[in-house]
């Protein structure tokens, strides 16, 4: 018995001694994917005189780009990304980059003052015309999840001429209504749940908005604990992270240091944004993806918004049931198919894939 349980020792030792060297002396790569015409490439590209990666895969270069824009701002989600959607690298040229100050563009002399909301956009726009370069588009297709909702958004209300349409998946609206309706919906969880202990944190943090970072962190990681934030906890996310071959030893600790930064740099400059007056109208189609159970961007803020929109190109709402936060992490067949609609229902009407 104790021989046995000294040789599953060994194995589990020598497992975790590869498992170190395959993430410190490999160099980061990603998989290939067969065929000639097919790109599976994790480079560095120079945006804003900052050097950031990018994760560019699909199984057809003729297929259309897919820019896919990471929430926080610093939630990079390169090492997570093809567990859940990865099926849709067969339809497009699926682009993740980790924006500055996030996981592998994170580095350890990542200066926070340029963490500035135009530079951001810059930097966006910047790798979109790389993009349409590289892979020779007129233009390309346009996701943004929860910050990088924002950022989408205000992209596509300014640069019309470079995307077929533009995703805005968990969209934030407005910050001072979010917070109201999210406020609203914990007090009635907590007090139907007598949860006396969260119930005191939350009379101590008082009604949003708030004016400081961290209490919105405080805040937000209360509304995440009874279901409107995450879809998937962090423990199964980091061991899907793990397994990244994008990502190596030293790249976690950037990617959760990126996540706990957030927003707090440019808090003053971002918690008070209002699409209904900063971006009442976006000349592409416009699509919605929203989770009934999001309290971090609720949907009934998003619908308000929605009502108001000018969209001349069109404009869609589906709302993903059971989901919150992340529909592509709770839902991610429904969610893919909807993606691959979108693609179909856009691109007769474009002038070149």
């Amino acid at each position: 018995m104790r021989k046995a349980i000294g040789l599953v020792g060994l194995t589990l030792f020598l497992l975790l001694l590869s498992f170190l060297a395959w993430k410190v002396l490999v160099s980061p790569a990603t998989t290939p994917i067969e065929g000639t015409a097919s790109v599976a490439s994790l480079e560095k590209v120079e945006l804003g005189g900052l050097e950031q990666w990018v994760l560019m895969r699909g199984s057809d270069t003729t297929n259309p780009v897919l820019l896919w824009l990471h929430g926080g701002p610093g939630a990079a989600q390169m090492p997570v990304a093809r567990y859940f959607n990865g099926v849709l690298e067969e339809e497009f040229v699926v682009v993740h980059w980790d924006q500055r100050g996030a996981g592998k563009s994170n580095s350890r002399h990542f200066d926070e003052k340029t963490m500035t909301f135009g530079r951001f956009l810059a930097d966006a726009h910047e790798l979109t015309q790389h993009l349409k370069k590289r892979f020779d588009k007129r233009k390309i297709f346009l996701l943004g999840h929860s910050w990088g909702s924002y950022l989408g958004i205000k992209l596509a209300q300014q640069y019309p001429e470079d995307y077929h349409a533009y995703l805005g998946v968990s969209q934030v609206v407005n910050s001072c209504k979010a917070g109201e309706v999210a406020y609203s919906w914990l007090l009635q969880q907590l007090e139907a749940r007598q949860a006396t202990h969260d119930l005191n944190k939350l009379q101590k943090l008082g009604k949003p908005p708030y004016p400081e970072h961290d209490q919105y962190v405080r805040f937000m990681g209360l509304v995440d604990d009874y279901g409107g934030g995450m879809d998937v906890g962090v423990t199964q996310l980091a061991f899907i992270a793990l397994r990244a071959p994008e990502y190596r030893l030293a790249d976690y600790p950037a990617w959760v240091e990126g996540a706990i930064r957030g927003s707090g740099p440019m808090w003053d400059e971002t918690k008070t944004y209002d699409l209904a007056k900063e971006v009442p109208k976006v000349q592409v189609p416009v699509y919605f993806f929203m989770g009934e159970n999001d309290y971090n961007t609720p949907v009934a803020v998003l619908r308000e918004y929605y009502r108001t929109l000018e969209a001349p190109g069109g404009k869609r709402l589906v709302v993903f049931e059971h989901a919150a936060h992340t529909p592509f992490m709770a839902a991610p067949e429904k969610f893919n198919r909807e993606v691959l609609r979108v693609k179909a229902a856009t691109l007769p009407n474009a002038q070149s894939p």
